[in-house]
């Protein structure tokens, strides 16, 4: 299976904060931004993979800044590794100041998915092959995430973690 780059993976979600998404401080809701965040990564391990994605695992929500009604809201998701069957894709959160057009980032999210089949079953994902030194930050990342998983789930022994022990030693 031929490598892929984060770039042909990449989505971008752009939408306005409304009334009806807010909290009672007219900011939006978490939930509102965590479908967004799950839909811009859906669709890029999507087309990353060519297949049915589904969540596996939302791995780390930051929600560093509010975002308040009437924003300009963008979520950009980019597919950071894959390995057999899962992706671990990064998302970030950006606020656009509407007469600026300077945009800070807001938030930031790293979600897995798993590629099925059309009886759900998990089926093969192209590799990763980064090309920016920030891809590769996060591709080289992602593998001490999944160590720290399965390790935390007892489907690691922590001595197999070479990943995370050469963080250590």
């Amino acid at each position: 299976m031929e490598s892929r780059y984060p770039s042909e993976s990449r989505t971008i979600l752009t939408d306005l904060v409304l009334p009806g998404e807010t909290n009672p401080l007219n900011n939006l809701f978490g939930g509102e931004l965590l479908a967004r965040m799950d839909r811009a990564a859906g669709i890029a391990a999507g087309r990353h993979s060519r297949r049915i994605v589904v969540t596996a695992s939302v791995n780390h929500v930051a929600f560093s800044k509010a975002i308040p009604l009437g924003s300009v809201v963008t979520v950009e998701a980019k597919v950071s590794r894959a390995f057999k069957s899962s992706m671990e894709v990064v998302i970030d959160v950006w606020i656009e100041d509407r007469q600026t057009g300077d945009k800070t980032k807001a938030n930031e999210a790293i979600y897995t998915f798993v590629a099925v089949n059309e009886s759900g079953s998990p089926v093969s994902v192209p590799p990763i092959k980064p090309e920016t030194e920030l891809e590769q930050q996060r591709y080289d990342a992602a593998l001490r995430r999944k160590q720290l998983s399965l390790v935390l789930a007892g489907k690691m022994k922590p001595n197999d973690a070479t990943e995370l022990k050469a963080l250590f030693v």
